[in-house]
């Protein structure tokens, strides 16, 4: 079950994404927080500029992507065997749920471990 923070940070966020958060939250394979939902263009500005993203068609600015972090006890973990892990409890979900999402993890460059987000081709604008 996602912590109240969590659940505050998918506001906003397509009910779709939402439902296949929370399906993977029920699974006791792997404990994770959402750390973003919604984006701000000044965020996603400030993420570029950081060197974190490389888009302004960021799928957060308009709620069809979450990053999550993985929780080991108390405390986040970076090690991506264990974003590995959490990709496959959260496409789990997503069959479940009868979405389609895509995974950061999967990309051919600039690989990004945390992001779960709904595709282009199924959910456009």
């Amino acid at each position: 079950m996602l912590d109240e923070s969590s659940s505050q940070k998918l506001h906003g966020v397509h009910p779709d994404l939402v439902r296949v958060v929370n399906r993977a939250s029920e699974a006791k394979d792997i404990d994770f927080i959402v750390t973003e939902g919604v984006r701000s263009i000044k965020r996603q500005r400030e993420l570029i500029a950081a060197g974190a993203s490389t888009t302004l068609r960021s799928r957060h600015l308009t709620g069809h992507a979450v990053d999550l972090a993985v929780k080991v006890g108390d405390e986040i973990r970076w090690d991506w065997p264990l974003y590995a892990e959490l990709a496959e409890v959260m496409k789990r979900a997503a069959r479940q749920e009868g979405v389609t999402i895509e995974w950061g993890g999967d990309w051919r460059s600039f690989k990004d471990g945390p992001h779960f987000q709904l595709p282009w081709s199924a959910y456009p604008l």
